[in-house]
């Protein structure tokens, strides 16, 4: 335990894109803490094993269909959350979606797909639960950011778009809801090679020697000399939605072993 272990009891969170990768690690880590968790995803087979396994480790938990590019299926995530439990001290805007593709040849959909889940999911959740939260006299929204578009990187136009602007959603948000006594932050996650990444970034085989490969590859681009895990941007979400984290808002947190530093 890195926290007192009942650092969340009472806390009720609300995990997008929960089910799966760093997603899963916050929801554990949250849930880890005392917080009733609710993992949401577009993938019923996302959410079965990730509620069962939660539920094991002797969480309180609650999986919900979600997706996030529909405005009205996330406010019925953050309604059937409230129902549950009364109300939603935590959002975790977690959902994205990935893909390497030149820049010239990215066609409209993929464009749209992407752009729709990270940055207007990020708001549409936003906006789904902040009555719920002004209402009852504050909350906690921390969105993933990443840090490939602090200097740009090749065949991510899209992610890199949608991120920059969760990144200037979460200043904006913040500064706009601090009167409602609401903290907005982002986490910027570096390497963290999950199931998803590697199907997203390795080779169309997705071979182990392959993943191997790619692990090597990133350890070398890290200052830590060690690629993240889910639990490091979990315990990063525990501490901005704990007491200590009242007084920080507008930030977009790095935790990435110091890569995005390095040259390569």
């Amino acid at each position: 335990m890195i926290f007192q272990d009942n650092l969340l009891e009472g806390q009720v969170a609300l995990v997008t894109g929960g089910g799966t990768g760093i997603g899963f690690g916050i929801a554990s880590e949250l849930a880890r803490y005392g917080a009733a968790v609710a993992i949401a995803s577009r993938s019923p087979d996302h959410l079965t094993p990730a509620l069962d396994k939660l539920q094991a480790a002797g969480a309180t938990a609650l999986g919900i269909e979600t997706n996030v590019r529909e405005p009205e299926s996330i406010k019925a995530a953050v309604t059937k959350t409230v129902e549950e439990w009364g109300r939603i001290d935590i959002l975790v805007n977690n959902a994205a979606g990935n893909f390497y593709a030149q820049s010239a040849g990215l066609s409209p959909n993929g464009w749209k797909a992407v752009v729709e889940t990270d940055l207007y999911g990020t708001f549409y959740g936003s906006q789904a639960v902040h009555p719920i939260m002004r209402e009852q006299g504050g909350g906690k929204i921390i969105s993933t950011s990443m840090t490939l578009h602090y200097r740009g990187w090749p065949l991510m136009a899209h992610a890199t778009a949608a991120k920059a602007g969760v990144d200037a959603l979460t200043r904006t948000l913040a500064v706009e809801w601090a009167q409602d006594n609401i903290t907005v932050n982002a986490v910027a996650p570096g390497p963290i090679m999950t199931e998803g990444a590697y199907k997203a970034f390795g080779s169309p085989e997705g071979k182990e020697a392959d993943a191997m490969g790619i692990d090597e590859r990133l350890k070398k681009q890290i200052p830590l000399g060690r690629l993240g895990t889910p639990a490091d941007i979990g315990n990063m979400v525990v501490y901005l939605a704990s007491p200590a984290g009242s007084w920080i808002t507008g930030s977009i947190i790095v935790i990435d072993g110091g890569s995005w530093l390095s040259k390569f």
